[in-house]
């Protein structure tokens, strides 16, 4: 079945993120800052710039409350203080983010088994039958470029996709770290496996899959809350390599430079070359960092 080019994308941030405890306890992960601005905010621009149209974030009971605020509370009494202090470009960030698409704040499905693949179960109902859809997890960012274009574009190219993932070269010494992509057919990129955390010797690429998807409704056939795997979990990329068994799952490689924030070393690393690169002070960060 052809489905139609995406208009929904879900964006994941249901985990515990203990690495960040403990301030996760009171605030998601993706709410941390890169700038004066949350990831999940730049995860969100990302989606909205490549013609997103309704974006669903799928939260822990405690986040979305908060999700729901920073997407739509006007605060409307700090206009009118910047109004009356003649500062109300001041309030322009805030408006820009009551700008972007539709946002619906959803839980996790208490009864779904802990995993990356329950928050995208969980927002099934979201989810037109004859409509591809795109996945992104809100602890990866990417610099420089828009994955969810590259996404969009390739389906375009690839209307017989069941999906289509993102991938970024990495050096050799640090493929034991990541899922690397074991293709098909290297011509025409399409994925045969996804090896999870593979010896260095035994890497069948240096393509390592992060969190940018574009999937379609058949990946619900296999995303099955009841068929959990390695350490119980239920994990997207077991869904996705079942389904390239009988179906073409296409891999694209990124146009820019994807980074974690998924733990506080990676999270200051991005929040450092965020820092230089997409901020007035960057000039200033690196002549302290020179020194």
């Amino acid at each position: 079945m052809k489905y139609r080019q995406p208009t929904k994308a879900i964006i994941t941030d249901a985990g515990f993120a203990s690495r960040f405890l403990p301030i996760t306890k009171s605030i998601p992960k993706a709410m941390l800052p890169l700038g004066n601005r949350p990831i999940m905010q730049l995860v969100v621009e990302e989606c909205a710039a490549a013609g997103i149209q309704e974006i669903i974030i799928v939260a822990t009971p405690e986040g979305k409350g908060i999700y729901e605020d920073y997407f739509n509370n006007n605060v409307n009494r700090i206009r009118k203080l910047l109004r009356s202090q003649g500062k109300l470009e001041r309030y322009n960030p805030v408006q820009d983010v009551l700008d972007l698409p539709k946002i619906t704040v959803i839980e996790q499905d208490p009864s779904y088994p802990y995993g990356n693949g329950s928050p995208i179960a969980s927002a099934r109902k979201f989810i037109c039958d004859d409509e591809a859809f795109i996945v992104v997890y809100s602890d990866d960012v990417v610099f420089g470029s828009s994955d969810v274009k590259t996404l969009m574009r390739s389906y375009q190219q690839h209307p017989d996709a069941a999906g289509i993932i993102i991938a970024q070269e990495m050096p050799r010494e640090v493929l034991n770290k990541y899922g690397i992509i074991q293709l098909a057919d290297e011509t025409a990129m399409t994925l045969q496996n996804i090896v999870e955390k593979p010896k260095v010797e035994d890497a069948p690429s240096n393509l390592t899959s992060y969190g940018r998807y574009l999937l379609t409704p058949d990946v619900f056939q296999y995303l099955n809350p009841k068929e959990t795997g390695l350490d119980g979990e239920l994990w997207t990329v077991d869904a996705i390599t079942k389904m390239a068994v009988d179906n073409n799952v296409y891999v694209e490689k990124t146009e820019g430079e994807w980074l974690t924030t998924g733990d506080p070393k990676n999270y200051f690393m991005a929040q450092l070359k965020y820092a230089m690169e997409y901020e007035d002070y960057g000039d200033e960060v690196k002549a302290i960092l020179q020194k």
